[in-house]
């Protein structure tokens, strides 16, 4: 008996999880379930980051989390508790595998079958903020070379271990050369290891315009945190209903298994909602725990079901459903139907599968690394880029001179344009062309708070085995 941690969460979240659980004993599977709650009542319980610090302890003994819906408070002070769980139990996988349930279901893509790879640690979501002048926010961008490794070889693990023929990228490193940029080319470097898989790229718009537009072309797709959020999303709805589609959380030590979608606190409590995407999701648990007979019997009994026209109000159609049902008549039209195999749609066949185990990342050689200059960004409200540059460009030390001052990364000192919109955050920019020493950085920045300039940050500028380690100004 293999014990698992459940969070019936909020929102429809209780529902949902009620008729997924009745499910899954009903099918026999060898589980027995630890309840925690997160969430809501935990937000207003005074725990802002919405789990209680005995949870943890309940989910770090189970290490396999089956986890409904939460929602987060809106306004400042309060983390998303779905962002925290996967950053500290290193969920660095998001698997949310999208295909069709046509012609039961209304779709413009009745071939589509794809499955979204979804890093799940980095990018913005590592939700570094701040307000740093009266008119400018600014969120880090992070993407480190070992978090592409481990999601990109586990894409195509995961297209080698389940017969698919094709990873695709999606980056947008036509614009983010440096974070994108390197999503990309460890792509490029670790693609040629599995040359039964065929690979390809896309900037993500228009990817993201394609999948939309013919799916059916795309077989894995692996990406950044926030295209993988939003895209995932856009294949869920178009391949149907977001409520229909699960996802897994993979990491080294733990794996959590959700619904994609969100709690739903409009419809909570009429017994209207859809389980089928937490049921998508405890049977990607589980394939997980190799448990792919009981995973075999549950999801082609919810085949059945969905063929015999018994489907919840998300997809009721008048002219494709037989019978519109709540959520715990659905699970008990799931339960009614395991053991029975679908006519239309191909017999599920997940026996024999196994988690997969990704090797961890081996440490790139030290890089030379050369100081060559600092980004100062100042707080000024003046409009005339003239202005502070003449002011700044008298500040330089030796070889560290004014550079180039950018305003929301256009160029605008020197010979900016007198039609580019300026705020009151100014990335100036002081470059050798030859190392610097940090006393160097130190003393440029004296000078300028001794003559009335608001650093409000700095960000050194290094070059690694000579290559430079900073993007260019827009206009440069």
């Amino acid at each position: 008996m293999t014990r698992v941690t459940i969070a019936k969460g909020d929102g429809i979240g209780p529902e949902i999880m009620d008729a997924t659980i009745a499910i899954l004993q009903a099918a026999n599977a060898p589980i027995a379930f630890d309840e925690i709650k997160i969430g809501k009542q935990e937000y207003e319980a005074g725990f802002t980051s919405g789990i209680r610090p005995e949870a943890w302890d309940t989910i770090a003994k189970n290490k396999i989390f089956l986890k409904a819906p939460i929602t987060t408070p809106s306004g400042g002070g309060y983390k998303s508790l779905n962002v925290t769980l996967r950053k500290t139990l290193g969920l660095y996988a998001n698997v949310r595998p999208c295909n069709t349930f046509h012609p039961f279901v209304k779709t413009l893509h009745p071939d589509m079958d794809l499955v979204i790879i979804r890093e799940n640690e980095e990018d913005l979501y590592a939700g570094i903020e701040h307000q740093q002048t009266p008119e400018v926010t600014q969120c880090l961008k992070l993407i480190t070379r070992p978090g592409c490794e481990k999601i990109i070889r586990y894409a195509f693990e995961y297209a080698r271990a389940n017969k698919r023929k094709k990873v695709t990228c999606f980056t947008k490193d036509n614009i983010m050369k440096i974070t994108d940029g390197l999503f990309h080319k460890i792509f490029k470097e670790i693609a040629p290891e599995y040359p039964d898989i065929e690979s390809d790229q896309y900037i993500v718009d228009i990817g993201a315009a394609r999948i939309a537009d013919t799916p059916e072309r795309f077989d894995v797709v692996v990406m950044p945190n926030l295209y993988g959020d939003i895209i995932s999303d856009i294949t869920g709805q178009i391949s149907g209903s977001v409520g229909l589609a699960g996802s897994s959380n993979i990491g080294m030590n733990y794996a959590m298994f959700e619904a994609i979608h969100g709690s739903a606190p409009d419809i909570a409590g009429q017994n209207i909602a859809n389980p089928s995407g937490l049921l998508q999701g405890a049977v990607l648990m589980l394939q997980h725990l190799g448990m792919g007979d009981v995973a075999e019997k549950v999801q082609n009994a919810l085949l059945v079901t969905i063929e015999e026209g018994i489907h919840t109000a998300d997809i009721y159609s008048e002219s494709l459903s037989n019978k519109k049902v709540g959520t715990k008549e659905f699970g008990e039209a799931v339960i009614a139907n395991l053991g029975k195999k679908p006519h239309h749609f191909p017999e599920a066949k997940l026996a024999g599968g196994k988690a997969l185990v990704i090797p961890e990342p081996k440490r790139q050689p030290e890089m030379k690394r050369d100081l060559m200059g600092v980004d100062v960004f100042v707080y000024w409200p003046g409009k005339n880029p003239n202005e502070i540059g003449d002011k700044l460009r008298d500040l330089g030390t030796g070889d560290l001179q004014l550079d180039m001052i950018t305003n929301r990364g256009v160029k605008v000192y020197p010979n900016g344009f007198d039609e580019t919109f300026c705020t009151d955050h100014w990335r100036c920019r002081f470059k050798s062309h030859t190392p610097v020493t940090f006393d160097q950085i130190i003393a440029l920045l004296q000078k300028c708070h001794d003559n009335g300039v608001d650093v409000i940050k700095t960000e050194h500028l290094y070059y690694f085995d000579n290559q430079p380690g900073f993007s260019m100004g827009q206009g440069q």
